[in-house]
């Protein structure tokens, strides 16, 4: 989490993104004999023995294939971990638990749990595919979204062949400012995107980082002049209906400054105490406790931001370690996609600050709230009758009152 961990921690794992060490070009060439039955040469004409980006799973090549001639993007597996995999999720394991045992207060078995439904599904590319196939369908029925997925060519499980689309990082504000690219409008359409994601009708993309989004200038969109591009579709979660209400009526007790709605759905989302609930406030927001009691729509100064670091020093660690254990696993997704769309509108130094995306925000919770009051007034009949069409109207007026607190800003 960048808004809780100092900067020096989480710049260090910046390079996992798209720097790690490659699989050599002999290996890959190995594998697709294994996979395929042919070698690279069988299906493109050429292939870059080079990698444009390596990860810690894979790494992408350059290709143009065969049949078409279209030029594609290959994203490989590397070859070992089929047979390191296993080992490192045992070593894993046997770390984590061996840390609960001498130091109980420093509870890390959740995230060995996790690794363990997540890092299979990663590993399956065919999967990866459908997935950006599925996400992609849903975003092109949104009008004027700028969200764009590359299209899929075949997938196997440790191969994936997709169209190749090439961007620049969202944060690389010198191509943004060169292109006329409106920094409020990437900030807003990359919070539109994920907010769709987490209330919206489909799957929210689990490894949101700055490797994985790029930009590029399109000067034939509207009402944008840039595409925003989203890669590695392998892990996906589905939100639970409540689990996205029940959010949505936290955001909403957070932008009002409602502190006592805040702890009932803290609770409910999270489980979270009373005594938790600061640290908790401070990790869904990336602001000290006090701002949250205020108003969390301000901008952070940089004596906040010391304040929240420095508290690091001070015992937070330890609380935040058994906090991220208790939390359920598809909440600390929600986070770390809330973490991401705040990191960059920092980093892209807007003008409006975090007001703009705070309201778009709102505006998808009191979507959401709205959507569960009309199904409820559904539920006791036709929405004609009297009685459900003063229900509705309470509803409606409800939800206009919900986005009042940010209405003057």
């Amino acid at each position: 989490m960048n808004y809780l961990l100092p900067l020096e921690w989480t710049r260090t794992f910046i390079p996992l993104q798209d720097r790690c060490p490659v699989s050599s070009y002999q290996a890959i060439e190995q594998m697709f004999i294994e996979d395929t039955g042919q070698p690279i040469a069988s299906h493109f004409d050429d292939f870059s023995r080079d990698p444009i980006g390596a990860a810690s799973l894979a790494q992408v090549h350059l290709a143009t294939m065969k049949d078409t001639g279209a030029k594609v993007a290959v994203k490989v597996q590397h070859p070992a971990l089929k047979e390191w995999v296993p080992l490192d999720l045992a070593l894993t394991r046997f770390t984590f638990a061996t840390l609960r045992y001498f130091f109980p207060e420093y509870d890390l078995e959740w995230l060995s749990d996790e690794m363990e439904l997540s890092l299979p599904q990663e590993l399956d590319f065919a999967l990866e595919g459908k997935n950006a196939l599925e996400t992609k369908r849903h975003f092109d029925t949104i009008k004027g979204s700028p969200l764009v997925v590359p299209d899929v060519h075949w997938g196997l499980k440790r191969i994936l062949v997709m169209e190749y689309i090439a961007g620049h990082r969202t944060d690389d504000l010198a191509y943004l400012d060169s292109h006329n690219i409106d920094r409020d409008e990437v900030s807003a359409a990359l919070a539109r995107i994920f907010n769709e994601m987490i209330f919206g009708d489909t799957p929210l993309h689990c490894d949101p980082h700055g490797g994985n989004l790029a930009i590029l200038h399109n000067d034939l969109r509207r009402p944008y002049n840039f595409d925003i591009i989203l890669y590695d579709h392998g892990l996906y979660r589905a939100i639970p209906t409540k689990t996205k209400r029940d959010y949505a009526k936290l955001w909403l007790a957070v932008i009002n400054a409602d502190e006592q709605e805040m702890r009932k759905y803290a609770r409910e989302v999270a489980g979270i105490s009373e005594k938790q609930f600061p640290l908790f406030a401070s990790a869904i927001t990336g602001r000290d406790y006090r701002a949250v009691a205020t108003s969390v729509v301000s901008t952070r100064s940089e004596e906040e931001k010391e304040v929240i670091s420095g508290a690091m020093g001070e015992g937070m660690l330890q609380q935040l370690v058994q906090l991220l254990g208790q939390v359920p696993r598809i909440i600390l997704l929600i986070l770390k996609t809330n973490d991401l769309t705040r990191n960059l509108d920092e980093s892209l130094q807007t003008r409006a600050g975090p007001v703009r995306n705070f309201l778009i925000l709102a505006r998808y919770c009191s979507r959401t709230v709205f959507q569960e009051q009309l199904e409820s007034v559904r539920s006791r009949g036709s929405v004609l009758w009297p009685q459900n069409m003063l229900r509705l109207f309470a509803a409606w007026v409800s939800r206009i009152a919900r986005l009042s607190p940010l209405a003057s800003i």
